[in-house]
């Protein structure tokens, strides 16, 4: 049954809840990279949904159409915006994620719905960035399923600058693009963990923490955001610049954004990236230097290069091919141009998604 938080609750809950507030895992702990033997991701929402969808295996992952409706006066909604269903499996022992939650609620819970996904069997969530196509769904999520997760689900939710306001458009003509509000989530007795640093997640996965800029990608236009605090909403980070310690609107970097990364037994490492705008070639790196393994099975998710000059997408994409990557498989934000690129470079290692369907890593 769906949740409904009036005023009085809201109030009740934020003042009560200290229990729920954001935790920050130690960070120079270091973290044992887990292994499983098996990962399915189901796409929850992505961009648009192939009606004619085809079955596909590249390097051994295989791709499955979504399940037939059993309503035909019903569909799965697409719209700009990722979210993935993820379970895997050790011997006997299982997990489940889901990352990231879409656009809008209205669109995931229609999605979920009709996927048949069962809500019950997820042990955590986790945010990748602070993007309202990311996170624009979570709260009305939560308004329906709370009841159904576990009491002491956490929140993965990359630094704190993921609660920074951002803003679309050019200086002078922004656009308000939204905050994910942690006293929503303090009312829905949501504990959030800042991984500024690596830290494992559900004992399954792992999460990369901030990605280290180390080669010559760069965050292409995308947001600006506002490092400040008011009435509660937004982040109290203390960063770098002077601009950004006096709360104005700069050019968002996303310093905190962060990958969730797999290590599958004999194949290597599964990088989901649900935007990368830290560049791919970075979250590679980063994802290689926390686990200390350097094989990448997969890399899965948006890769942030829709907007990427000819140039700039050639250099990325050739250097993509260095890293060998056995599957790469393009979603969200990733954008055509980068598809036809790796279409043309290493056509046998592109494997396409479409909302709906189901991706299956390891035995």
């Amino acid at each position: 049954m769906t949740k409904l938080f009036d005023r009085r609750q809201f109030l009740k809950a934020s003042s009560a809840a200290a229990a729920f507030m954001c935790v920050e895992p130690a960070l120079a702990a270091p973290i044992q990279i887990p292994t499983v033997d098996r990962l399915s991701i189901r796409v929850l929402m992505d961009g648009a949904a192939n009606v004619f969808y085809r079955p596909a295996t590249v390097a051994g992952v295989k791709s499955e159409r979504p399940p037939s409706g059993a309503d035909y006066r019903r569909a799965l909604h697409n719209e700009w915006g990722l979210s993935l269903y993820l379970e895997s499996q050790r011997a006997e022992e299982s997990r489940t994620l889901m990352v990231d939650f879409g656009y809008t609620s209205q669109g995931l819970l229609n999605n979920i719905e009709l996927l048949g996904v069962d809500i019950r069997k997820i042990d955590a969530l986790v945010v990748s960035h602070g993007h309202y196509d990311h996170f624009g769904g979570l709260i009305g999520f939560l308004d329906k399923y709370r009841s159904a997760l576990p009491d002491n689900v956490r929140l993965y939710t990359g630094g704190e600058d993921n609660f920074c306001h951002r803003w679309s458009g050019a200086p002078g003509s922004f656009a308000d693009f939204g905050a994910l509000d942690r006293r929503a989530l303090v009312a829905r007795q949501v504990a959030t963990i800042l991984t500024e640093a690596p830290v494992v997640v559900a004992g399954h996965a792992f999460t990369t923490g901030p990605i280290k800029r180390t080669t010559n990608e760069k965050v292409l236009p995308n947001t600006s955001v506002e490092f400040a605090m008011k009435d509660g909403l937004g982040c109290n980070a203390a960063h770098y610049t002077p601009a950004e310690l006096q709360g104005k609107i700069v050019p968002d970097e996303h310093l905190h954004e962060h990958a969730t990364c797999f290590n599958i037994a004999d194949k290597g490492l599964v990088v989901v990236t649900s935007c990368g705008h830290a560049g791919i070639l970075n979250t590679v790196a980063t994802a290689r230097e926390v686990s200390g393994v350097e094989k990448i099975h997969a890399l899965v998710g948006g890769f942030h290069l829709g907007p990427a000059p000819d140039a700039y997408l050639r250099d990325v994409v050739g250097q993509l091919k260095t890293v060998n990557p056995d599957v790469i498989i393009p979603m969200h934000c990733s954008g055509q141009n980068f598809i036809d690129a790796v279409q043309k470079i290493m056509p046998e290692k592109l494997l396409l998604s479409t909302t709906g369907a189901r991706l299956t890593f390891g035995a």
